[in-house]
């Protein structure tokens, strides 16, 4: 005899009730068990028999007995059940954040202070989950999300750039004033804020060339082009040219805390302070993760904790 087994109509109830019912040996026992009635338990039987096309109990005066079909089907059974047991298993260690990962993506001065602070604060709530970070632009970082190699990035934009906000979910962190960064026997160190006219004379250290821009373009409102002197590319060699007076940089508000003893940062005039934002994104149109959901928390708790002077455009 053939048996034509039609998976797409069988009830995953069906196997627990006759699982239940081939381990009990009677109908009455597996329903006191499951909470049904002997009935219902017949009902589903009948049922499952009728999808599989035979019958899997003999029927006894004194309880069931399975058929030798019913024991062949009674192992795929109970591998179908302990397979989905392990499924839900996985799943609520995921939505509790008791396994999975999170890949994040951050540019250089978000690393100085924010994402390792972030990443200590989720690991101390969530520690078998696996953490890893790259470093890399804003543009950089956005391709990565896009192409699924990251689960979240920490990115910027100044007011001269966008951000894509269709492909991405931009969620705020920060508006990040730049600062200028002084050696600390500079003539102006000791001033709360400066105006650019008062560093027309000043060479400026600077070498990434998105850096490069944001200095230009702030320099072009006052009226002038700054001199840039040495092309330092990473935000800490600048503070060492910085420290050692051959020059001036600009140094985000966030990673203030993590810069030089030996250097001093100024404000500029509210009029003239450039701010970029700052954002954590994923991609647009897919579930956030717990996981991703658990860092953005601990991101936004981090920036209340960093408190970052506020813009001159908020004063």
């Amino acid at each position: 005899m053939v048996v034509m087994l039609n998976t797409h109509g069988l009830d995953v109830m069906w196997f627990e009730v006759f699982k239940e019912v081939a381990r009990r040996g009677s109908f009455t026992a597996a329903g006191a068990a499951l909470g049904y009635t002997q009935s219902a338990v017949s009902r589903q039987i009948l049922s499952l028999e009728a999808e599989v096309g035979v019958a899997l109990f003999d029927r006894q005066p004194r309880g069931v007995r399975l058929t030798e079909e019913g024991r062949c089907l009674l192992d795929h059974a109970t591998a179908v059940l302990d397979r989905l047991e392990t499924a839900r298993c996985e799943l609520r260690a995921l939505r509790d954040m008791e396994t999975g990962r999170l890949r994040v993506g951050a540019f250089d001065t978000a690393d100085a202070a924010l994402v390792p602070r972030a990443l200590i604060a989720f690991r101390t709530a969530h520690p078998k989950l696996a953490l890893s970070v790259v470093e890399a632009t804003t543009p950089g970082l956005l391709a990565r999300l896009l192409a699924g190699d990251i689960d979240l990035a920490i990115v910027s934009a100044y007011p001269h750039q966008t951000l894509d906000a269709d492909q991405f979910d931009l969620h705020h962190l920060a508006d990040d004033p730049l600062l200028v960064a002084l050696p600390r026997d500079h003539r102006l160190a000791s001033r709360p804020a400066v105006r650019l006219a008062e560093l027309a004379e000043e060479s400026w250290i600077e070498g990434f060339p998105s850096g490069t821009d944001t200095l230009i373009n702030v320099h072009a409102h006052a009226g002038f082009r700054p001199r840039i002197d040495f092309a330092v590319r990473e935000w800490i060699a600048k503070q060492g040219f910085v420290a050692a007076g051959l020059g001036l940089a600009f140094v985000p508000a966030l990673a203030a805390s993590a810069t030089r003893p030996d250097i001093t940062l100024v404000r500029l005039h509210p009029d003239e302070e450039p701010v970029r934002t700052v954002y954590a994104a994923t991609v647009r149109g897919l579930t956030r993760s717990p996981a991703q959901s658990g860092f953005l928390h601990c991101l936004d708790e981090v920036m209340a904790e960093l408190g970052l002077p506020e813009p001159a455009a908020h004063r």
